[in-house]
């Protein structure tokens, strides 16, 4: 196992971050398409991804509303981990109960949800808290300054920015710098082969200002983990698509980015899905890919991805199968820098 610098934080964290979503999801509505795993399920897990060197655990507070925190904590303290050798991120701004202000990002529900998280994870602190969407009804300039805030409590070290447009994530980083602020140092956005709109403002985005980069969903949400082709569009219940066809793509477009990556994979005798991770991973910008599973056998072979290295001609394979559109103004700004400098030789 690699580990990359977390933004300019000093911070090393594993190439591969294990994603916590698929802890608990019992009667808890669409999570339970996810990944039901209990805790015995959980510490299995977790012992794998540790003993791999992943040092880096993802989850969210609304996950399956508070059980991934609560069986990520207690898997770890059964273990007896070691709470300093890991980096541990969890989100706000997800709907925890039936309270009108039971969500959002005001300061009033960013700091009771800062605890409530403490307590199901059973630690003192959270390494990473991401703001985990928009909140309208919040300035921005209200949700910088509690994010600054709640960090200098200690109760939090960094804070992050997950499925904000890049406009507003700028604007929050040029207010922190305004008022001397705590300021994001990650951002966790949806990126795959199957999906590539985050290379148009977001990754340039966090190269620019350090941002570490963590993509969710790598593989589409099981899309291209290679069990599904155009003959075979359910797998039985072998995967999550089959109940929650999440997060949007245009699978036309995968199922021919699928037989490229078969084809790759069986040049190095790997399955599509660690091709797929392999892609994501040598992405420029690319700080952790965040990696879910339901069974062992997935986990290892998702941490085997990091064995697998692709070439570049292999990855301008797959960037020509999955080749999105610029949009505008990026293919305006393309145009307009052609013959902008002298060719350099």
């Amino acid at each position: 196992m690699n580990y990359t610098l977390l933004g300019d934080t000093g911070v090393l964290v594993s190439e591969l971050c294990l994603g916590a979503m698929t802890f608990g999801g019992d009667n808890a509505g669409m999570w339970s398409h996810i990944g039901k795993l209990q805790q015995d399920e959980v510490k299995e897990l977790l012992k794998h991804s540790i003993d791999a060197g992943i040092n880096f655990v993802d989850t969210a507070n609304v996950y399956s509303f508070g059980q991934s925190e609560q069986l990520l904590g207690e898997g770890l303290k059964q273990m007896g981990a070691n709470r300093h050798d890991l980096f541990i991120a969890t989100k706000v701004r997800g709907k925890m109960g039936e309270g009108v202000n039971q969500q959002g990002l005001s300061r009033y529900h960013v700091f009771q949800s800062v605890d409530a998280s403490l307590k199901r994870l059973q630690t003192d602190h959270i390494d990473l808290l991401y703001v985990h969407g928009v909140d309208v009804a919040t300035p921005v300039e209200q949700i910088v300054q509690t994010l600054h805030d709640v960090v200098m409590t200690g109760k939090v070290r960094y804070v992050g920015v997950c499925n904000w447009p890049a406009w507003m994530v700028m604007k929050a980083i040029g207010i922190a710098r305004q008022h001397g602020w705590h300021r994001f140092k990650a951002m966790q956005y949806f990126y795959t082969p199957a999906n590539r709109d985050a290379e148009r403002d977001l990754l340039p985005l966090a190269l620019d200002q350090s941002l570490a980069f963590l993509p969710w969903s790598p593989l589409a949400g099981g899309f291209l983990s290679g069990k599904y082709t155009r003959e075979q569009t359910n797998t039985g219940g072998e995967s999550r698509r089959d109940t929650f066809d999440f997060p949007i793509i245009d699978k036309e477009k995968a199922y021919d980015i699928i037989d490229v990556l078969k084809e790759i994979g069986q040049r190095h005798h790997v399955s599509a899905a660690e091709v797929t991770l392999a892609w994501v991973r040598q992405q420029k910008g690319v700080t952790s890919t965040i990696i879910g599973a339901k069974k062992v056998e997935q986990l290892k072979s998702n941490i085997h991805s990091t064995q697998v290295h692709l070439s570049p001609e292999e990855i301008q394979q797959i960037n020509q199968a999955s080749q999105h559109e610029t949009g505008y103004p990026n293919w305006m700004v393309e145009r307009q820098m052609t013959g902008r400098f002298p060719e350099r030789k």
